[in-house]
């Protein structure tokens, strides 16, 4: 049964109907991969190896030892050609390997990871969340001692507009979903397993639901934004708030995405790394679809390959567009945590305000907020630069998710504000 499962949200148009039935498609190796040495929270990577070495496709060439961290592996076999900096698509410049594919490629075989128990696998296939956050999956298997996780909840909404690389793997790869959530529990110790997905697809759930057999529920969502963040679902299927500063397995609850679970799935079984992932790319190109990309490949490579810009092109998004960072660079590097790449037309992105306007006290961006928050006000403060009125408002509560710039009818920048809050909050020790 389907039901509203948490206060505030938004539905904005979706905008899946590109996409939602294409199959998933495997875009051909490049000609260059360009291979980001940070693609997780937490410590970079260092590169482990130097102009003119042969790497093996799934072999290490980037790690740290660092407890919060994901080594990186090669997605091809191939020759470094350099090691220097990059571009993200966040606009951050990091350290990163330069690979030039061997024209002969066996993507179905790779650098197995090195036996180990789970979650010593799970860190060594370098995987991290896929549904964006990109925290490392081996420490999120790891709670705190004493405490109790009896939950794994799988995050199967996809909420945000025209994304569909999660249904598609729903759909096409069921029973790895639930073989990772499955090795999840059994890791955990945790006796129930639940599997969120919105009601707007229908296949996905049934798919899921015939691989799932006893002891997993697919459970029905409402189809509302944002749905499928980490506290709104736990919210929803265990009606606990997580403590404010404290993670979800205070809550007695560990939340992965389905792709994360599928990833974990391939590496414990098969031993195979996070080299790929699945992107939807839609919008204004000429084939739309959902794509299977090595990590390491350019956008502009990948727009190509979907058949190159289809008319006028406004803006250009690296996910879904509540989220996803404006691209100033198509030169930028598919990374783990890269679900989508969306191109907008001049007609569908709102003309630019200049300056900051004026807050009109119409609520709607508290009335949208699904972490109860007062956005206008952390805002207000943190417009003027006055960070210690800002953090009464609590801003590192929230999980940026957009939907008080979306409600705001006079367009401020209200997310901007509030991460600006929220970042001088943590450099005085506020914790998430």
């Amino acid at each position: 049964m389907s039901k509203a499962a948490f206060r505030g949200g938004v539905h904005p148009p979706e905008h899946k109907e590109a996409t939602a039935a294409l199959p998933i498609e495997w875009m051909p190796v490049p000609a260059r991969l360009v291979v980001p040495m940070s693609q997780h929270l937490g410590a970079p990577c260092a590169p482990l190896v130097a102009a003119g070495d042969r790497v093996r496709r799934g072999q290490v060439i980037g790690s740290v030892d660092a407890m919060v961290s994901a080594p990186i592996h090669s997605p091809v076999d191939g020759e470094v050609t350099s090691v220097g900096t990059c571009l993200t698509a966040g606009g951050m410049r990091v350290p990163c390997v330069n690979i030039t594919p061997d024209a002969e490629q066996d993507l179905a075989s790779f650098e197995p990871v090195p036996d180990g128990d789970v979650r010593a696998t799970v860190r060594g296939a370098g995987i991290v969340g896929l549904g964006g956050a990109t925290f490392p999956s081996a420490v999120k298997l790891s709670p705190p001692k004493g405490v109790d996780v009896g939950t794994v909840i799988l995050n199967g909404c996809e909420c945000e507009p025209y994304l569909t690389c999660d249904h598609r793997l729903m759909v096409e790869s069921a029973d790895r979903v639930i073989a990772g959530a499955k090795i999840m529990a059994e890791t955990i110790g945790a006796k129930r397993v639940v599997i969120g997905v919105e009601e707007n697809k229908p296949d996905a759930i049934a798919a899921l639901r015939a691989a799932a057999g006893e002891g997993i529920e697919v459970r029905s969502l409402v189809t509302r934004y944002p749905q499928g963040a980490e506290k709104q679902l736990i919210w929803a299927f265990l009606k606990t708030e997580v403590p404010h500063g404290k993670l979800p397995a205070a809550a007695g609850a560990l939340v992965h995405n389905v792709a994360t679970a599928a990833a974990i799935a391939d590496a414990v079984e098969l031993r195979k790394p996070l080299t790929e992932r699945v992107v939807t790319v839609t919008g204004r190109v000429a084939r739309p679809g959902n794509y299977r990309v090595l990590l390491g490949t350019l956008v502009s490579d990948l727009i190509e390959h979907a058949g190159g810009f289809s008319g006028d092109v406004g803006r250009v998004v690296a996910g879904g567009p509540m989220t996803g960072p404006a691209l100033a660079d198509l030169d930028v590097p598919i990374a783990k945590g890269t679900s989508g790449i969306v191109v907008f037309g001049p007609d569908e992105i709102a003309p630019l305000v200049e300056g900051d306007q004026p807050c009109i006290r119409c609520g709607r961006c508290s009335e949208g907020c699904p972490m109860f928050l007062q956005p206008y006000l952390i805002a207000t403060h943190a417009n003027r630069r006055d960070w210690t009125s800002a953090g009464l408002f609590h801003p590192v509560d929230c999980i940026e998710c957009g939907v008080c710039s979306y409600s705001c009818p006079t367009r401020r920048p209200l997310l901007q504000l509030i991460r600006l809050a929220k970042a001088a909050a943590m450099a005085k020790g506020a914790k998430l």
